[in-house]
């Protein structure tokens, strides 16, 4: 769980550092495990920082540290102390606001490891990892989901939820979730790949597919299409309510609750715009199709000559006899024991 801004915050603005010379004044918050944790500012650019010490494991010195949008890593030397010291740093293009819900977000996610018993080297790639994510959801723009996003997001989300009700393990799920990767389908499921499509249109059942690979069962040799129709208005749960209800599913698991938050971060997901989602998704049915011979689509198998990308629209209404059974879907993936 995310720490409170309020502690980076106050202590941000009792330290003041651009006397010329390099260097940083810090103050001590409550370590994440055997992690120091302290908040700072670094001279001569007077750049707010959360400094981390890890005290006895040691990172290669050709290591490439992240670097996004508003932030950067770097090592920090301070006098006096030991250990392999890491500074995030605000840069000075970034948004203070969301440094700090970055801030609060990379070391809450090192507390919940360290609560969970992992090892100061497994700390270190909790640290990365969480970094790498945030890094990616900057190369993204760092702001909230468009309309279209959000609703895609949404029937990941959806999907998901069923995946773990019928007995597909946390991991098994977070782990095939490759959507936010940008790859041709959202997840490699046991044996095979899941399309998923999500529509709010109340005539029809029509989907966008935004690639000739997204359909392309040479890309993966068992492929299927599920496929969410919501209706808006009361009833649904809004984006961050989903999040909420997966979290719930995973709530034994604390490690992966932090691998689904750094897989939505990916996605261009973050809590730091949760009150900017209201729109209610209200699932009113589903389809999930076997992608094979004959179904409509376009691939680059099928296309002529020189054409290299597609946006297409399929209507679901003209595919029903390739629907299928959602639990033998699973089956048929080896997804369930």
């Amino acid at each position: 769980m995310a720490r409170p801004s309020e502690e980076f915050v106050l202590a941000w603005s009792s330290l003041f550092c651009d006397d010329g010379a390099p260097g940083w004044q810090a103050i001590d918050l409550p370590s994440a495990g055997p992690v120091e944790v302290q908040v700072g500012r670094c001279s001569p650019d007077n750049a707010e920082a959360v400094l981390f010490c890890f005290p006895t494991v040691s990172l290669p010195s050709s290591e490439r540290l992240p670097e996004g949008k508003g932030f950067l890593v770097e090592r920090a030397d301070l006098t006096g102390h030991d250990g392999l010291r890491l500074a995030l740093t605000r840069q000075a293009a970034g948004s203070t606001e969301l440094f700090a819900a970055m801030a609060c977000d990379v070391v809450g996610a090192i507390d919940d490891a360290a609560v969970d018993g992992a090892s100061e080297s497994k700390l270190l790639k909790v640290f990365v990892g969480r970094v790498r994510a945030w890094q990616q959801f900057m190369s993204r723009g760092a702001g909230p989901l468009s309309p279209e996003a959000e609703l895609g997001l949404a029937g990941e989300l959806y999907f998901m939820a069923l995946f773990l009700d019928a007995g597909v393990s946390p991991e098994s799920v977070l782990r095939s979730w490759i959507g936010p990767d940008d790859a041709p389908q959202d997840f490699l499921l046991g044996d095979g790949a899941i399309e998923v499509k999500a529509t709010m249109s109340s005539s029809g059942f029509p989907v966008k597919i935004g690639s000739l690979e997204q359909l392309d069962d040479a890309m993966a040799s068992t492929l299927f299409l599920a496929a969410v129709r919501f209706a808006g208005g009361e009833g649904g749960a809004t984006l961050p309510e989903m999040v909420a209800e997966v979290e719930r599913r995973l709530a034994d698991e604390p490690g992966d609750i932090d691998l689904l938050r750094e897989r939505l971060m990916v996605a261009g997901y973050s809590d730091a715009h949760a009150g900017q989602y209201s729109r209610r998704f209200k699932p009113k049915e589903r389809r999930v199709l076997s992608v094979t011979e004959g179904f409509p689509r376009l691939t680059p198998g099928v296309v002529p000559a020189g054409v290299t990308r597609a946006l297409y629209e399929i209507n679901l209404d003209h595919a029903g006899k390739f629907l299928c059974n959602f639990d033998e879907v699973l089956s048929q993936l080896g997804a369930t024991q």
